[in-house]
């Protein structure tokens, strides 16, 4: 079968790989649609997402929606509890939680801090952990996410990124009546400025360096935009704002544009080395400033808000065939094409 494979820094190639065996305790999925994320180009140009460094051919992908095809002897009972058979369309969750560690009782349901977790198309462990940019993937049941009615198979597949972005909302507190600032409007940034809309939040304001961006965060529901890089100013006293930028010369301004005593949430990555930020606002306005990391199930909600109307449809901005993944990848990484979410048709 074919799969999107990295192979080390610029080193992407399409390549046949073995079709993978359902195992008994495991279900069989084909795939159909794939979205690359910031982390899948990362190990195409740098060969490393984060810390995470390459070692080995990965493939890449953790953002799919597909149908399934086989059941193991082990897991129909699992399939039955989900209403699941074969042909069900799913949704992947891609976490598995390895590692016998003891955790604090307060951090026993956040298994996205769980101190080691395989996540598809990731070289963070060896043996890196296989990514789903391929015809089939064999997963435990317990990944598995039945796409309700009225999702489509290509939107599907983004209720990953949208899981970490109504991750990030929630990191903020309650946000229902509140004004929220979302600075950078990638792929992340513009499904915040969903979650916060489903959230509740009275205004919302975007802001980001390309227009391209800002008019899809328009379309996913945000009040008002702002370009800094035209002279737009940031907004005062907003009473949250959800960092998906990454850029750590954004700080400041971010920081500043937070009311005394709000909250600011960091969800773009932030380089892995020392950064040079302008910060001190934390302390003078006893700026809440917290992290948020991938989701615990909020995938989960992310396909019931889907289905509850919720249009993710502005952000998939590009269509590819796998064997065409390379431009796919190319698009995705160019910002002047008006690129967004660079959706792969695995099949």
């Amino acid at each position: 079968m074919k799969a999107v494979v990295v192979h080390g820094k610029d080193d992407l190639r399409i390549e046949d790989i073995a079709e993978p065996v359902c195992g008994p305790g495991e279900v069989l999925v084909e795939l159909a649609w794939g979205g690359i994320c910031g982390s899948d180009i990362a190990y195409w140009k740098h060969g490393a997402s984060g810390t995470a460094v390459l070692s080995d051919p990965l493939v890449l992908g953790h953002e799919v929606s597909g149908h399934i095809a086989a059941v193991g002897t082990q897991a129909a009972g699992a399939l039955a509890a989900l209403a699941a058979d074969v042909g069900t369309p799913v949704t992947l969750h891609p976490a598995t939680l390895v590692g016998d560690h003891h955790v604090s009782p307060e951090l026993a349901g956040r298994t996205n801090l769980w101190p080691e977790v395989r996540y598809f198309g990731s070289a963070a462990f060896q043996p890196h952990e296989q990514g789903a940019f391929s015809r089939f993937r064999a997963v435990r049941p317990e990944q598995l996410r039945v796409v309700p009615d009225g999702v489509s198979m290509k939107a599907a597949s983004l209720a990953e990124p949208f899981g970490v972005a109504l991750h990030a909302v929630s990191r903020a507190g309650e946000v229902a009546g509140r004004t929220v600032l979302i600075n950078g409007c990638g792929p992340i940034g513009a499904l915040a400025v969903a979650a916060a809309k489903a959230a509740g939040a009275e205004r919302i304001i975007a802001a980001d360096l390309s227009d391209d961006a800002l008019d899809i965060a328009r379309r996913m529901g945000a009040d008002e935009t702002v370009n800094p890089g035209q002279g737009d100013t940031l907004p005062a006293d907003v009473d949250a704002a959800i960092e998906a930028s990454g850029a750590p010369r954004a700080l400041g301004g971010v920081i500043a544009a937070v009311r005394r005593g709000g909250v600011l949430v960091q969800v773009g990555n932030l380089p892995a080395g020392e950064v040079s930020a302008a910060i001190g606002n934390i302390v003078t306005r006893e700026i809440d400033y917290r992290g948020s990391y991938r989701f615990v199930d909020e995938i989960s909600t992310a396909l019931e808000l889907m289905a509850g109307g919720v249009d993710v449809s502005p952000l998939m901005t590009h269509e590819v065939a796998i064997e065409d993944a390379q431009r796919g990848f190319e698009l995705a990484a160019d910002r002047s094409t008006g690129s967004s979410k660079v959706m792969i048709r695995l099949r």
